[in-house]
């Protein structure tokens, strides 16, 4: 059952880029995201489409290091790469491209994708402190919400913000019921399962449709953990990877854990848990907007406690039995900031650590089995 669920997955992904295309047929918007920290809920607010864009194939690289240094990120210069190469089709439908300051080479990446497509460039707080920084942020979102308006033709009213936050609270709580079904000892899910079905979801141009094939999911998932039907043993080692986002195609750190024996059962990442917070609908909604979205914990904040609480959080309730930490090369935040981390894992946890640092190439793949094959033998 299981099999065919994710066979239907595949189905409707496919089938999503037909939607899409009906979609702009008829005279509506796409809008391209790529971070976490842009709501997304102004575009479904103004009827256009939110497509997550961040890529995560190693194939574009090489073009985009024809204009960008070779010892960049590989997820900004895959991005780049699916733009100027015109092989992305989400980028292609995307009217407007709205991004983030991030981190220093995707703010000067935007200025070149500029020439390609219209870019709105969100400018983030680095900073967490509500009194210096929730107003500028709160008129950063107000400024986006009135070039979406501009561009779709659309009037973003407060009865279509409080229905798209509704909405995609409904999305996040449905991801976090998914996510939460791998807290079972053993997980009916394989990491990588669990990597595919976030993934081809978050492009899904029906929302209710993302989360109904999710709550499909979640309910045979319920009856593989009532029947006890599971790929993995009560003692099968459970791995919280933290650090950067990945996706299809950057996955090869998942594959290698669970090809050596463990389950990758929790990922404290943005394309992970760190996506299921929820809107406070009981509020002013940009002011609301404007305080969940600063709070999520990024690396890009300092200083970044929230993802040391988060950390501890998880590493609870999913009863982790190791963390693993991924840094692309490049990403300075992320790389610096796992010291940290791992203070807090060795020290307040008690648990091993194994941080890594590398790219979205093959040609390290042995060499990271190895690493973590040793890992794996001291839990």
């Amino acid at each position: 059952m299981k099999q065919q669920l994710l066979k239907k997955l595949q189905q409707n992904a496919e089938l999503n880029i037909n939607d899409i295309e009906e979609h702009k047929r008829k005279g509506n918007h796409a809008i391209g995201f790529y971070c976490l920290y842009a709501p997304t809920e102004l575009a479904v607010a103004a009827g256009a489409i939110p497509l997550p864009l961040c890529g995560t194939r190693h194939d574009p690289i090489e073009v985009a290091e024809e204009t960008l240094p070779r010892n960049l990120c590989p997820l900004i210069k895959s991005s780049y790469g699916f733009a100027v190469s015109d092989t992305c089709p989400f980028f292609r439908f995307s009217d407007i491209i709205v991004a983030d300051t991030t981190c220093d080479g995707k703010k000067k990446m935007f200025e070149l994708m500029s020439d390609i497509k219209p870019v709105h460039v969100l400018q983030l707080p680095q900073q967490q402190n509500f009194d210096l920084f929730l107003e500028p942020w709160k008129n950063e979102i107000l400024n986006l919400k009135t070039v979406i308006e501009d561009m779709t033709g659309n009037q973003i009213t407060r009865e279509k913000i409080t229905s798209a936050i509704e909405l995609l609270n409904r999305e996040r709580k449905a991801k976090k019921r998914l996510m939460d079904i791998t807290k079972a000892t053993p997980s009916p899910l394989t990491g990588m399962e669990l990597v595919e079905i976030l993934f081809k979801t978050g492009f899904f141009a029906d929302k209710q449709k993302g989360i109904d094939l999710i709550d499909e999911i979640i309910d045979v998932c319920n009856t593989l953990i009532k029947n006890g039907d599971t790929p993995y043993k009560i003692d099968t080692p459970r791995i919280l990877l933290t650090g950067v986002p990945i996706g299809l195609g950057s996955d090869k750190v998942v594959k290698i854990i669970e090809e050596s024996g463990a389950n990758v059962v929790a990922f404290e990442n943005c394309s992970g848990y760190k996506q299921t917070f929820q809107i406070d609908e009981t509020k002013e909604p940009f002011l609301a907007l404007a305080e969940q979205y600063l709070s999520i914990p990024c690396s890009v904040m300092s200083p970044n406690q929230g993802r040391i609480d988060l950390l501890d959080e998880m590493i609870s309730q999913f009863s982790i039995d190791g963390v693993v930490d991924l840094t692309w090369q490049a990403c300075h935040t992320y790389n610096i900031e796992a010291v940290q981390v791992q203070k807090f894992v060795n020290d307040n946890c008690k648990l091993p650590y194994l941080h890594i640092e590398t790219d979205y190439s093959e040609s390290d793949t042995e060499q990271l089995r190895v690493r973590i094959e040793a890992f794996l033998e001291m839990i």
